[in-house]
Order: C-alpha cells, then structure tokens, then sequence
C-alpha cells in the first residue's frame, strides 16, 4: 500500500536516542505488567476519493518510530469501501499485506498479478525498487498493511514477490497463532525475511500466554472481538525481556517484534533510504519515470511523487 499524503512527514528513524515509558499499562506478559509498555495511538489518513478507505496509522508514530524492523502499520476496517492504490514506487522495504475480510488485487512492474485473501500473505521486496498497485471492488474491506526496513546489506537486493497462500500455526492452551513473518515458539514462516523478527495472527479463545523471544521488542494491535488487556484502536508496545505474552477473552490479535533495529533510515513517503540526497534520487527517479518499471493493467495513471520538503531532511531517533 501506498503512503498517498500529499504532504508526508520527514521521517528518520534507527537507532535509539532515548526512551519514554507511557503512564498507561502494557499490554501484559508472562513477567508481569506495567514494566516499560507504551500505547501508541493511531491518527486518521485518508486513501483515495470517494467511497475510499480511511486507515490508522499507528507506526510511525510522534514517539515510536520503529518495534523492530517494523516501520509502518496501517490498520483499516470493517468498513465498505473501494481500494484503489494507482502504482506507485517503493525502496529499502518489504510490503506486508494480511487482510482480516476482503479481497484485494496486486500488481508490481515484475509483471505478477495475484489476489489475495482473509489467512494468506502477499509479501512484496522492494529491494533497490520496485513499482506496484493494489485494488479491490467496492467490498468490505478489513486488514493490515505493514512494512518492513530492510538492513544496509540487503536494502539493494533485487525486488521480489512471494504469496503464501497457506501459513504454518503455533497452538497453545487457549490460543492458535498463525505465523505470518519470522519465528515464533519455534514455529518459522516460509515468507523471506531479512532480519530477526516476528508477525502473527493470533486467534484467542480464553487466557493464554503466547511464548515470545526475551531479545524482541514487541506490538500487538487487536484485530477483532474482545482481548485483554490489547485496547481497540492503538498499538501497545512492549519493550525487550518478555518470555510470554499473556491474553485473555475472544478474538483475534496482531503480533509483530524483532530485534530493536540498530541502523538509522530515512523514511519520506513510499522510500526507505538513508539520506536525504538518496531520497531526492528515489524521488527524481520516479518521476522521471525511470528505475522502477511498470505496472500494466491498471486502468489509469501513477501516482505523483510529491514535493520535497523546503529543507533537508534531517537525522531523528527511532525513538524521540
């Protein structure tokens, strides 16, 4: 999924430059609560025109820029709606699309074209670029769209697309995870990924405790139904040190975590970089219509890179 602000926030993210502790409680673990969680509130973003969706976007956020390598969340639905995403660019990043009801059409300048639907992945690798569009009918449309950093050794790989129409699942008393990215409790999605992290669907159906690596941090976004103490809408972050997460009620819940990511990267609309000048390249690229190939079938126009801000884009924490 695109960015489509006509004015997108400079963002530049990595390493950590400090630490904040929200007052609210964390979402709950195994070792207790309340020891360092945060709640990270969404804001509004439109997508499109009309009869288009309206997501929260929780990641980046003004505090927290990054829960491992993961960099971007936007959440949307149950709501009717049309997605209509025209192909636009993207680098240094992996696109992460899991929908909770409704269908949605992919199509990159690889040339693939694939549907996919509520328990599949679509993950797309954007390497050194690549140029994509997504779409749906007028439907009611309910998901997530994540991305992922890739690191400085690999943030030039070739582009690519994988769809897993089929994920492997952790089960545990009161609790089935589906394991979308990464390894959890042992159990390793095919999906590539290019550093230590985690991204599940997490079904629960009572009180559970999900096992959890001590070395990630963590995020969990509730998706459906009823879970403690996950609330609806934000994202609660917990810090590194957890072996379990502990849940309680019915309904479904968004598990993402990795290591914190060491590297600094500058994030300015659809590009993961790691200066200010790679971003304008990005950007002069695109526009000039040059580096990132081209969609066909889609029934109109790219998208417009916007302007650049009136100055630099200038270094940030990953955490403010």
């Amino acid at each position: 999924m695109s960015n489509l602000e006509r004015d997108p926030r400079e963002i530049r993210c990595g390493a950590e430059t400090g630490t904040k502790t929200s007052a609210e409680p964390d979402a709950g673990t195994g070792a207790g609560t309340g020891a360092g969680g945060e709640v990270l509130m969404g804001r509004e973003v439109p997508l499109g025109g009309p009869r288009a969706m309206t997501v929260s976007r929780t990641l980046p956020g003004a505090h927290r820029r990054m829960i491992g390598a993961w960099c971007f969340v936007d959440a949307y639905g149950p709501q009717r709606a049309v997605m209509r995403v025209p192909p636009h660019p993207h680098t240094g990043l992996q696109t992460v699309s899991w929908l909770v009801a409704g269908e949605v059409l992919h199509r990159d300048s690889l040339g693939t074209l694939q549907e996919v639907r509520p328990g599949q992945l679509n993950l797309m690798t954007a390497g050194r670029g690549i140029s994509h569009s997504e779409e749906s009918p007028e439907t009611v449309l309910h998901g997530v769209q994540l991305w992922v950093a890739l690191p400085g050794g690999q943030r030039h790989v070739a582009p690519g697309f994988e769809h897993h129409p089929s994920l492997p699942v952790l089960r545990g008393p009161g609790f089935a995870a589906t394991v979308v990215m990464g390894t959890l409790g042992g159990v390793v999605s095919p999906a590539t990924a290019y550093s230590p992290l985690v991204g599940a669907e997490v079904a629960v159906d009572g009180t559970c405790e999900v096992p959890v690596d001590p070395a990630f941090e963590h995020g969990l976004l509730l998706l459906d139904g009823e879970v403690e103490p996950v609330g609806r809408g934000p994202l609660s972050y917990l810090p590194p040190g957890r072996a379990g997460v502990r849940l309680s009620g019915r309904g479904r819940v968004l598990l993402i975590g990795g290591e914190p990511f060491g590297e600094e990267i500058v994030m300015w609309w659809n590009f993961v970089g790691r200066s200010h000048d790679e971003i304008a390249a990005f950007r002069k690229e695109w526009s000039e219509g040059e580096g990132f190939g081209s969609v066909e079938g889609f029934d109109g126009a790219p998208l417009p890179a916007p302007a650049l801000p009136n100055l630099r884009l200038k270094p940030r924490g990953r955490v403010r």
